[in-house]
């Protein structure tokens, strides 16, 4: 089997845009079309990531829509939604028409439109993707994030300032990201002293709400010198399952999807976690960082923190996470945050990265559903 190149890559400015999520949608193929060369019908297929365009605007049949103002009939499209992994499950379902030899040039958008709503609002079409007997309850992502980080830091004697710290370093990051949300630094005491959300977490641990869009142009490894100079193969991916109720788990510090889809996308790529060069974890509350670098196999059970604090995840450090400010600073509009995450390592691999730019020839990608409800893990090597 042939392996799969990206070949382009493009990422909308994140935050608080004008536009609708199909016109989010479609500047991100523009670009990402533009930047190889490649004319809409060219593409066999279309895949578009995105949660929830009917609950946040009443639209529906996106994908169709992109195909049209990219003039890109007669494309095979289709709308890809695993909830805030809708990106890495749309990056999986792009590599797999490629991989499978259905489509020889493969286009996904991933994209979200959600700052029109109220945060009660925004925060409630989330919470729709827990299980009904939680939902009723009142239980949203963040209070599962707060129970779940206090259970940690009781667990491994970990300082409350790590998770802070997580903080830190990603709006660090974000400053060099002209994409990003948030392209400003926060210092320890502005995010310990900012109100508590879902104690012990506090609104500088939790990630904004978010429009915007990115894009990936796939095609075989064998070919991707037509299109491209530089370029990245994607060499392993995995996705996996959790249990859908939270409490259900034996060990709610432990992301099993995590564990699960990396060891897939290890095996694919015949790589282990030491041979990682850079990393984009889904931090859309800062314990996520700790749970997925573990989960990863970067670090021990409970040593995640202890990583963070001897700043071996800082850009300029031995594993650098979240060089794109993460979901944190970056912003996570849900369908195209994990494609963005992917741009990123994208972007790294190919010297292209700007003042982000750090050394790297292998690069990962985690994007998680929920709370570690599903979850999709891409490897991806620097191309030859």
């Amino acid at each position: 089997m042939d392996r799969v190149a990206i070949v382009g890559a493009s990422m909308t400015e994140f935050g608080q845009r004008e536009g609708w999520i199909r016109e989010l949608l479609a500047e991100a193929g523009q670009a990402c079309l533009a930047n190889t060369d490649i004319d809409g019908d060219d593409l066999e297929h279309l895949y578009v990531s995105n949660m929830a365009s009917g609950e946040f605007e009443g639209q529906t049949g996106i994908a169709n829509a992109v195909a049209h103002d990219l003039d890109a009939l007669p494309a095979y499209t289709a709308r890809i939604d695993q909830t805030s992994s809708s990106g890495g499950a749309g990056v999986y379902s792009a590599w797999q028409s490629v991989a499978s030899g259905a489509s020889d040039l493969t286009l996904l958008i991933g994209g979200e439109k959600m700052t029109h709503r109220t945060t009660a609002e925004a925060t409630d079409v989330i919470a729709s993707l827990t299980h009904p007997a939680e939902y009723k309850h009142g239980v949203t992502l963040p209070s599962f994030a707060g129970l779940t980080a206090r259970r940690y830091l009781h667990k491994y004697n970990a300082p409350r300032e790590s998770l802070a710290k997580v903080a830190v370093k990603n709006h660090k990051n974000g400053v060099d990201n002209p994409h990003a949300q948030f392209q400003k630094e926060v210092d320890l005491d502005t995010v310990m002293e900012s109100p508590i959300v879902a104690d012990p977490l506090r609104l500088y641990d939790f990630c904004p709400i978010t429009d915007g869009s990115a894009a990936l142009l796939l095609c075989p490894e064998s070919v991707a010198g037509e299109y491209a100079d530089e370029y990245a193969v994607i060499s392993g991916i995995g996705g996996a399952t959790d249990t859908h109720v939270v409490h259900e788990r034996e060990d709610p510090t432990v992301m099993n999807g995590v564990v699960d889809s990396s060891a897939i996308a290890y095996e694919q790529a015949g790589l282990g976690p030491n041979d990682i060069d850079v990393a984009e974890l889904h931090d859309m509350f800062t314990i996520l960082e700790f749970l997925q670098s573990e989960g990863l196999g970067f670090f021990e059970q409970g040593e995640g923190w202890k990583a963070v604090e001897d700043g071996v995840t800082d850009r300029d450090g031995e594993l650098p996470i979240n060089t794109s400010g993460g979901l944190k600073s970056k912003g996570h509009p849900l369908g195209a945050s994990g494609v963005a995450q992917v741009y990123e390592i994208y972007k790294q691999l190919t010297g292209t990265a700007g003042p982000r730019q750090v050394e790297a020839e292998t690069g990962l990608a985690c994007n998680v559903g929920g709370f570690g409800n599903c979850v999709i893990t891409t490897i991806m090597e620097a191309g030859q």
